[in-house]
């Protein structure tokens, strides 16, 4: 890699610029897994143009130093494709989220024998870490009542889940009426649900923005900890001054990939301790992949930014 100059972005007083280096000045020749733990670093697939073409997708990948790819809700399709390239598949989305959470009982039975056969099919196809957001199909619904029906779907699901050797990572996304978020809400279903095959992505973005110690939640759930997306968030001090936090601005507009006193960003460019996470992971047991989760709105936008804003997340991970 000697030599190979890219572009790097440089922030500083509110602005940035592209500026170029060496590969070789900053990281060495080996390349997709972290320092710490080894973990294959890879990305999750977005619904960006450039990335719409899987087997295009993968050669970049590969090219660029990635070991990994998360993919979507066609894990059957995509997985022998993501695998037939020489990578890992990290993720693949579970086929049907917010019916799984419903009060109609006939919509939970569809939703729990969908996923139950897409479950069976990814398996059999060489993918078996399920990714879902815990999203209610009503949200006005009272979180216990929602919280009833969660129990009741994946509680199902975890047999075939069982069956197969899958795992359910479990994000907290904290999105409208967003269940399992949260220590108290993963420590419950848990205890509902004592299946070892649902466990947690260890998301740190969404954990910071709540202001729930990341580190914390590693070395209490890290156990159960199937997957990880490699995403930061930067906390906005002074936003905290002038907006506080328990009222929406008068003229104050949220960031991008944020909110009012907090941002998503790349690994490195917010306030994880990485190396301190995948210690903690180290120590767990850990055997899955880092999949960077590109949300950063200095990178978002063009495939030029995007491809510069992994690239950048996978060096920055490597070093920890």
């Amino acid at each position: 890699m000697g030599g190979t100059g890219v572009l790097a972005w440089t922030r500083g007083s509110g602005r940035g610029r592209f500026t170029s280096f060496a590969v070789s000045d900053w990281i060495g020749a080996d390349m997709g897994a972290t320092r710490t733990g080894g973990f294959v670093i890879g990305f999750r697939r977005s619904g960006a143009a450039w990335q719409k073409d899987l087997g295009g997708l993968a050669a970049w990948a590969k090219a660029n130093g990635f070991g990994a790819i998360d993919v979507g809700r066609d894990g059957d399709v995509a997985a022998p494709q993501v695998a037939g390239a020489g990578l890992r598949v990290g993720s693949v989305d579970l086929a049907v989220w917010q019916p799984m959470i419903s009060a109609d009982a006939g919509k939970r039975r569809d939703a729990v024998a969908r996923n139950a056969e897409y479950v069976k099919a990814c398996a059999a196809a060489g993918a078996k870490v399920f990714f879902v957001v815990m999203l209610p199909e009503d949200a006005a619904l009272a979180r216990k009542e929602n919280f009833g029906y969660m129990v009741e779907s994946y509680g199902e699901l975890a047999k075939t889940l069982d069956a197969v050797g899958g795992r359910l990572a479990i994000e907290g996304w904290p999105g409208a009426g967003a269940l399992c978020c949260t220590p108290e809400g993963l420590r419950a279903l848990f205890k509902a649900c004592p299946s070892p095959s649902l466990g947690v992505c260890f998301d740190p973005s969404h954990l910071l923005r709540m202001r729930i110690d990341p580190l914390r939640f590693v070395e209490e759930f890290g156990g159960r900890v199937w997957h990880c997306h490699g995403k930061d968030t930067e906390l906005l001090d002074e936003a905290v001054y002038e907006y506080g936090i328990e009222q929406p601005p008068t003229f104050g507009q949220p960031k991008r990939f944020g909110g009012m006193t907090w941002r998503y960003t790349i690994p490195g460019h917010g306030v994880m301790r990485w190396g301190a996470g995948l210690a903690c992971l180290q120590r767990q047991g850990y055997k899955g992949v880092v999949s960077m989760e590109l949300e950063d709105a200095d990178f978002n936008g063009t495939e030029e930014g995007e491809k510069l804003g992994l690239t950048l997340g996978r060096a920055y991970l490597e070093g920890c």
